[in-house]
């Protein structure tokens, strides 16, 4: 029995380590397929992901190409299909700095002279506008020389980044004015206005700077400048340096105005430092010079000198050859600072002229149109009292009771002016 008992014993024994064995094989088993199976798995998206990335990068690359070469056809449209271009021209007059007006500017605390308070009521015509031209009717000569004012002016240097920024371009500076401190000074002015980054044309340092033309470009349309002064107040031009100061002389005229016009510009502007000072006429000769000037290529003319207002107007200029073009002259801006108390010396403007260059190359003046301007000075102030007025906007606002700090009396010399100007100008 024993025996027998101990046999079965054996037999179960073994066939139970069997049944492991089979488990452990049939373990194994389903791991390595489970194994396989994820492995594939893995295999499949790893492939997937592969080929959408691919996809991905090749769709990227077609859009780019698409971008490329719709940018590509735009550019090569607008090169077939140019458009008319249309800018702003302002200008401004006579910029000059008597002694009240830079005493007035002085801050004793900073021992400096800062002239921006005279500008913020009107800084936003020459800020917005395409381009902006003014006439200096002073030097910056430099401190050590003395700031002055009538009848040789030296004004402090902050003046000029002032115009700067309240954004004027382009100063002419061929004036009677020119050498009120010799050549040294004028040469110092050139020096300070190309430190201000303002541009200029009149007055130059050696005979090559003469022989350039001024150009400018605004929206692409190329500007071409010449200016000429009737003269210096009697200051002798040094006869080693005749090229320091351009004097109106119709040779020099025609031989700047040619050189200009090799230049191939669309537009040339002459700025005339001419007329009687304080007469709100043009007289004769400034007509004449006005003709020949049209007649040799000049589109626009802006007159500064008399410190009053004269007429303007545009008009149809026929050239020899019978073609006619757009052709537009004020005779005088005026004083634009200045403190002056001859009538008409405090009334001006800001002139914007609308140009328009069109696909024919032809030039247009669309629109002309003023600001009216006051040179205030307020006596009730002890310091920054001089301030440029927009006239309308001042009336306007003491009519409606916007601003209860202008006087009944200022608006009635506001009105006043406004009715000077508009019987100068036109209204």
């Amino acid at each position: 029995m024993r025996r027998n008992t101990r046999t079965r014993n054996r037999k179960r024994r073994k066939n139970n380590d069997i049944d492991y064995t089979k488990t452990n094989k049939i373990l194994i088993s389903t791991v390595a397929c489970l194994l396989v199976v994820f492995i594939a798995i893995a295999i499949f998206y790893y492939v997937k992901n592969q080929n959408d990335y691919q996809n991905l990068v090749e769709s990227s690359k077609q859009e780019i190409e698409n971008e490329k070469q719709a940018s590509e056809d735009t550019s090569e449209e607008e090169e077939e299909e140019p458009t008319d271009v249309t800018f702003t021209l302002s200008a401004i007059g006579d910029i000059m700095c008597h002694n009240t007006q830079y005493i007035d500017a002085y801050n004793e605390d900073s021992d400096t002279y800062d002239f921006s308070y005279v500008f913020d009521d009107i800084s936003l015509y020459t800020k917005t506008a395409d381009i902006c031209v003014g006439n200096l009717e002073t030097t910056f000569a430099g401190e050590e020389v003395g700031y002055s004012s009538y009848p040789t002016f030296n004004t402090p240097d902050s003046l000029a980044y002032e115009l700067k920024d309240i954004g004027v371009d382009v100063l002419s500076t061929a004036g009677n004015h020119a050498l009120d401190k010799g050549f040294d000074g004028l040469s110092r002015t050139i020096d300070t206005l190309n430190s201000a980054d303002i541009a200029h044309l009149g007055t130059y340092k050696t005979e090559e700077d003469q022989n350039k033309t001024l150009i400018k470009y605004v929206k692409g349309i190329k500007i071409a400048f010449v200016n000429y002064t009737y003269g210096t107040n009697g200051i002798t031009v040094p006869s080693d340096k005749q090229f320091c100061v351009n004097l109106i002389d119709e040779d020099l005229m025609k031989k700047q105005l040619d050189s200009a016009k090799e230049e191939n510009p669309d537009i040339i502007i002459a700025c005339m430092h001419w007329g009687n000072e304080y007469k709100t006429t043009q007289n004769s000769t400034q007509e004449e010079l006005a003709d020949f000037l049209f007649q040799n290529g000049v589109d626009v003319i802006l007159g500064t000198h008399p410190h009053v207002l004269e007429p303007m107007e545009k008009r149809t200029v026929t050239l020899e050859d019978g073609t006619t073009k757009d052709g537009f002259v004020i005779y005088s801006l005026g004083n634009f600072i200045a403190d002056q108390n001859a009538e008409y010396t405090r009334d001006s403007i800001v002139l914007n002229l609308d140009i328009t260059k069109h696909i024919d190359g032809t030039i247009t003046i669309d629109n002309y149109e003023y600001v009216p301007i006051y040179m205030y000075k307020d006596s009730s102030k002890s310091k920054q009292k001089m301030k440029l007025l927009d006239i309308n906007k001042t009336i306007y606002n003491y009519e409606n009771y916007l601003d209860t700090s202008i006087s009944e009396s200022l608006y009635n010399t506001l009105k006043n002016e406004l009715s000077k100007i508009q019987n100068i100008l036109g209204s």
